[in-house]
């Protein structure tokens, strides 16, 4: 017992520095938990959570049952499925490139370069989507001038999810790599020795010496990913998409927003949240459990 007080005392700075973070998750994690109430009474705004009437499993039953439930599901579940295979590679082919560079200054210009759209808005990216977009738009300009017809891609169901899932790549693509980046500097640079040793080329090394280096790495980011399958950003989603797009862009999260916050829905809001929120952490534990099994990596 007195070992352990005196290592407490000796890291008593870095058990301070836990407070700050502690705090916020109890006021802005945890203590929402308690407006899951919600979901299972009818709210009353002035009669607030308690005191409002028991709705029991009422609007869990009302979701299920509308028509629109099933196109919300695909619209989410394509959505983020498309991110899995398109975007999360992204960041870890960029930094294998990356460590591949022999300039230095030219490696430094590139990172730059692919980390500045993560620094800009949501508002500001959407803008510069619909600006290149729009039928004068950049994009347009360089279709016509190859001899094609303008298309009006934000008016096109077909078109959003790409123009969605490029620009997620296109902002978040050099953030991304930067934990993979990080991930590289542990390699021992006596494997590379070894391999060259043995006739290994650059191509070879990369699959048999970076790629198993940094697979750990890959897999908790997966999983952390693969936590978010069934929830997406609404932000961005809610500034691009128009009425014609709403058969592929319209998400849950777009949904609860216009129900909960703009029809004041609040309780049929709060169960469909609370659902997805169920969804996601049923596929967490299920893919935390078979990488577990696969590769002895996972989250917990």
């Amino acid at each position: 017992m007195g070992e352990r007080k005196k290592l407490i005392l000796q890291s008593k700075y870095l058990y301070l520095m836990l407070i700050l973070p502690m705090v916020y998750f109890v006021i802005f994690k945890y203590g929402p938990l308690f407006g899951l109430l919600i979901a299972f009474k009818e709210y009353n705004v002035f009669q607030g959570i308690w005191k409002s009437e028991w709705a029991g499993i009422k609007y869990f039953q009302q979701f299920l049952a509308d028509p629109y439930f099933w196109t919300l599901v695909r619209n989410t579940v394509l959505m983020n499925v498309y991110l899995i295979f398109f975007f999360f590679p992204a960041p870890v082919l960029l930094a294998l490139l990356l460590n591949e560079m022999k300039s230095k200054l030219f490696k430094k210009f590139v990172q730059t370069v692919s980390y500045l759209p993560h620094f800009l808005s949501t508002v500001v990216i959407c803008g510069m989507i619909i600006n290149f977009l729009t039928n004068e738009g950049l994009i347009n300009r360089i279709i016509a001038g190859l001899g094609y017809e303008p298309i009006q891609f934000l008016m096109q169901p077909g078109w959003f999810r790409t123009i969605y899932v490029s620009s997620e790549i296109w902002q978040g693509v050099g953030w991304g790599a930067i934990i993979y980046l990080a991930a590289l500097t542990s390699i021992d640079p006596q494997l590379y020795e070894a391999a060259t040793m043995d006739g290994a080329n650059r191509w070879k090394q990369m699959l048999h010496v970076t790629l198993p280096g940094i697979a750990p790495v890959i897999t908790i980011m997966f999983l952390l990913n693969l936590g978010n399958i069934m929830s997406i950003g609404y932000e961005k989603i809610l500034l691009l998409y128009t009425g014609p797009t709403y058969e592929t862009a319209d998400v849950i999260s777009t949904f609860v927003y216009r129900r909960g916050l703009v029809g004041s829905d609040f309780s049929f809001a709060t169960a469909v949240e609370f659902f997805q929120s169920i969804l996601v952490l049923c596929f967490v534990v299920t893919a935390n459990t078979i990488a577990r099994k696969v590769s002895q990596t996972s989250l917990w």
